[in-house]
């Protein structure tokens, strides 16, 4: 069945892009010069690439047809599928000769005593042993800790680490009604399930007879929620302003909130980033406390979206004006020890983290890049402070917390510099309020700020291609960016659909001090929507919306998850491949389509490349979408069930790789 494009239901959760009180009015003369270097890249065409990466290639060929959505011929793409048409509907859909397989899915029971699933009578004990709500990052690992000597290649077993990002009252309860109604009407019962329905899921997963199933009962299976106790480490840790009336020493807090993107280190550890936690903390102290030029610089408001500060004290800001500093970091996990404590590493800066994805510098310390996902915010990198030891994963245990933490400058001129976030450097001083390194971790932002950081439009994940060690950004969108406040590396006023940026590390070496740049494809339909830049080939069905997750393949090759096309261009979130060398280099094709409602999330590929695994976030969330009457039953379509977030596998039908 297919419908109208609908707007959301909860655009308030969304970020304003109102919190950085000083977006750059930057170099606007600089742009018409920036523009002009133009670099065929593999028929890329109007690419805005420095000279420095610039690469000669081949000329692209001459525009083809339009595909059909059913046609074989790739044209200059190394991708063999026939993409799908732009539409919106009820029901997801992939490419032909590829299939769809429901992994997990909200409220899957984990451990051999869970509940079975009864929208009808949730609580706070069953989903605590049930799979969360709205899965976003996923890792699949090997079935045994590298390293080890179990830790051979096994194709057919992994380990799955899953997100669980927020929760839409209006779809998971009954009777709740719709928007922010629905969250205010909330009882404290249930605002225990939501609790529970937060943090991450370790699943066992196994492929049998060309199926993937989770294995319920495994050993390693485990939830992570909203008050599983972790440790605080780092600089912030014991800093005042993370000390609570239930934790005097700040070094122990309960729970994560908002996991969207993430990363995994190289000794096999996860690494779970905090967003959104900013919507969960109320209370008069957001206008009239000691703090509230800092939760101001976090989003942090006197009546939230929702409801939970009137139900727990710990998120009401009068009575625990602390509280929220304790979020907003990355947290390490370790998805081989179902006893071990989780980790909240501060020195890796505290921010609306979306992603934290690692490279290896030259000389084996590890890199982990970060976007702070809000309008206007900046783009971090993190350097450890020594190598990492492949052959001592006891040694790497505290690894992140020793390091340097920077922020992204970017020039006009194709470069960009670290700028070191360090205590007594520059402006971060104590006459201006940073007295310790924890000063300058807990309000990352502010710091950034003053040094000069380059705000972009909403940086969100960033990962680095194995084949090329180049670093792609995706910037989702930015509808408040100004003429007077557009720049090199956000070229457009009113981005309403976003773009994606390649950074070349300068000499290779992911641990240099400067980096070029360079921008990838600028999403928006061709003809349309004004500065769009895509390879010239590529179709009226190719053309995206509001790039958010990327993903590669064994081959180079880009993956590209969106979230906000069917408010922005009125088509489905999906994802899109691509090539990022040779003749198609930028042709995107559309692969996947989520349903009605959904966003695509978590995109990773099996080390194999035979299988594609997506996190489906959100199915139903519309305008109007109530539990009782939402817009979508995905994936379940069974009468009385609500839609419910899941985890997706895709594999091509005759067992080849996906792509071709």
């Amino acid at each position: 069945m297919t419908d109208l494009p609908m707007p959301r239901d909860l655009p308030e959760i969304e970020d304003t892009g109102r919190s950085n009180p000083d977006p750059r009015r930057p170099i606007g003369e600089l742009i018409a010069e920036r523009l002009s270097r133009r670099a065929a890249l593999g028929g890329l065409a109007a690419a805005v690439l420095a000279p420095a990466v610039a690469q000669a290639q081949a000329p692209a060929p001459a525009p083809r047809a339009h595909d059909t959505g059913n046609a074989n011929d790739a044209g200059p793409s190394s991708l063999g599928f026939a993409e799908l048409r732009h539409r919106y509907s009820q029901r997801d859909s992939v490419a032909e000769g590829y299939e769809i397989q429901t992994l997990i899915r909200w409220g899957d029971p984990l451990f051999n005593d869970s509940p079975a699933f009864d929208p009808l009578k949730q609580t706070a004990a069953s989903q605590s042993r049930q799979f969360g709500y709205n899965c976003d990052f996923i890792a699949v690992l090997p079935p045994f800790r590298p390293g080890t000597a179990q830790g051979q290649r096994d194709v057919d077993r992994a380990v799955m680490w899953v997100n669980h990002e927020y929760t839409n009252t209006n779809l998971m309860f009954p009777g709740v009604g719709t928007g922010p109604e629905a969250r205010a009407r909330i009882t404290a019962a249930q605002v225990q399930v939501e609790l529970m329905a937060h943090g991450g899921s370790v699943v066992e997963i196994r492929r049998e007879a060309g199926r993937w199933r989770h294995v319920k009962g495994a050993r390693l299976n485990r939830r992570i929620t909203a008050e599983t106790p972790m440790r605080i480490s780092g600089p912030a840790a014991g800093h005042a302003r993370m000390k609570t009336s239930a934790d005097p020493a700040g070094t122990l807090v309960l729970g994560m909130l908002n996991n969207c993107a993430g990363g995994t280190t190289p000794w096999g550890t996860i690494l779970t980033c905090e967003e959104n936690f900013n919507f969960l903390f109320g209370g008069a102290a957001a206008d009239t406390g000691a703090q509230a030029a800092a939760y101001k610089r976090y989003g942090i408001t006197a009546s939230p979206p929702y409801a939970w500060f009137r139900h727990v004290d710990r998120f009401n800001l009068d009575r625990e004006p602390n509280e929220p500093n304790r979020f907003g970091w990355v947290v390490e996990i370790d998805p081989y020890d179902p006893a071990s404590t989780p980790v909240k590493r501060t020195a890796l800066g505290r921010f609306k983290h979306e992603g934290c994805t690692h490279a290896v510098a030259a000389d084996g310390r590890v890199v982990l890049y970060s976007g702070d996902d809000e309008r206007f915010e900046f783009i971090y990198r993190f350097v450890t402070a020594r190598p990492w030891d492949p052959n001592n994963l006891a040694a790497n245990r505290d690894l992140l917390d020793e390091g340097t933490l920077s922020v992204a400058k970017f020039e006009a001129n194709g470069t960009l510099a670290w700028l070191p976030l360090v205590q007594g450097q520059g402006p971060l001083t104590p006459e201006n309020g940073f007295h310790t390194q924890g000063d300058v971790v807990i309000e990352a932002r502010r710091a950034g700020t003053l040094l000069g950081a380059t705000p972009m439009d909403r940086p969100e994940d960033i990962e680095t291609n194995p084949m090329n060690g180049k670093v792609y950004v995706a910037l989702t969108n930015n509808g408040n960016r100004t003429a007077q406040q557009v720049d090199a590396a956000n070229p457009r006023a009113r981005n309403t659909h976003g773009h994606i940026l390649e950074m070349t590390p300068t000499g290779g070496d992911h641990g240099a001090a400067t980096a070029n740049w360079a921008i990838f494809l600028a999403a928006g339909k061709p003809g349309v929507d004004p500065g769009t830049q895509y390879h010239r080939a590529t179709s009226d069905q190719g053309w995206l919306s509001c790039p958010d997750n990327v993903a590669f393949d064994s081959k180079g090759r880009i993956w590209i998850a969106t979230d906000g096309a069917p408010d922005a261009a009125g088509i489905a979130d999906g994802l899109y491949g691509a090539d990022t060398a040779g003749l198609g280099r930028g042709l995107t094709k559309l692969f996947y389509q989520a349903p009605a409602g959904a966003e695509v999330c978590g995109p990773v590929l099996a080390s194999d490349d035979k299988t594609l695994f997506l996190s489906i976030q959100h199915p139903g969330e519309e305008r109007g979408s109530t539990y009782e009457t939402p817009t979508t039953r995905w994936p379940d379509f069974t009468p009385g069930m609500p839609p419910r977030p899941s985890v997706i596998a895709i594999v091509k039908k005759d067992g080849g790789a996906i792509g071709g």
